[in-house]
């Protein structure tokens, strides 16, 4: 069964349009899932709203949005002054520009997409978009209004779609100075370096999403079915990180080499590994069931 479509519209470059529409790509659906009970009946227990002086539960209706202005000053919203200040949606995702699909920084993603046509018409223009920028090996940045805000989204191709990636604010994203500025500067070099090189190109590969477990899930879904089964719960071993002493040796251990050997120097550059494509492979089957 085909998925149920997030956002329908029109992707626009230049005076060229085609109907589209957004498809979650990543999604928490299938995690296993908890609700709170009450520990003495085993029933389900629901939140409440009350009022924070007075301890008493306040209806929906008189619930209102409320901005901190000074400490226990605020600001009330009404319902229809916060719809008044939702940007208008025309529906169309529009391309303001193309580029490199490295010249935006990582820390900038927020959630991907995929995109498809969504009838026969715009089939010829989707794949002229997909196609060229394919063979010209680049990025779009387009704009429309998404769940109610104005968002930025790269878009690339994948496969036979594209996909399209929301990008966070300038103002959403922290300056990495923060959690660099008291990292000393080093210059490391010599035999240390080479180790290290050296552990880097024997651990070469490829990104394969399914190679990695969700260790917490899986530990979960061995929880519930032991308990569903009535069989004894799952034991973890604890595992204690072994303490480095000497890194130079820690390196010569990693590399293979023992106490006392050096890696052989190779001589010119190294290969580079191959570009990490930004595209997001097939996410392996999520743990078994729910818990209710």
């Amino acid at each position: 069964m085909a998925p149920r479509a997030q956002w329908k519209g029109f992707l626009k470059f230049g005076e060229v349009t085609c109907p589209i529409a957004l498809f979650t790509a990543a999604s928490t659906s299938e995690r296993i899932a908890f609700h709170t009970l009450n520990r003495a009946t085993g029933n389900r227990v629901r939140r409440e709203f009350v009022d924070s002086e007075t301890g008493k539960p306040v209806e929906r209706d008189d619930q209102v949005k409320g901005y901190e202005a000074s400490n226990g000053k605020y600001v009330v919203l009404e319902p229809e002054e916060v719809a008044a200040a939702v940007p208008h949606s025309d529906k169309i995702l529009d391309v303001r520009a193309f580029l490199d699909c490295d010249d935006i920084d990582d820390v900038y993603f927020d959630k991907p997409y995929y995109i498809a046509p969504v009838d026969k018409t715009g089939e010829e223009a989707f794949a002229l978009l997909r196609d060229s920028m394919e063979k010209k090996k680049v990025a779009a940045i387009a704009q429309t209004v998404l769940f109610r805000r104005l968002r930025t989204l790269l878009i690339h191709p994948h496969g036979k779609g594209l996909v399209a990636t929301t990008l966070n604010f300038d103002y959403e994203v922290r300056d990495s100075k923060d959690a660099f500025d008291e990292i000393p500067k080093m210059e490391i070099k010599g035999e240390m370096l080479d180790l290290a090189k050296h552990i880097i190109d024997t651990k070469k590969g490829t990104f394969d999403a399914s190679a990695f477990d969700d260790r917490y899930e899986s530990a979960l879904a061995d929880l519930v079915k032991a308990k569903l089964e009535g069989k004894p719960l799952p034991v973890r071993k604890e595992q204690k990180p072994a303490k480095v002493t000497d890194l130079m040796e820690a390196l010569r251990q990693s590399a293979g080499f023992g106490s006392g050997k050096k890696p052989a120097k190779t001589a010119g550059k190294t290969k580079s590994a191959p570009k990490k494509s930004r595209a997001k492979t097939k996410p392996s089957p999520a743990p078994q069931r729910k818990a209710s």
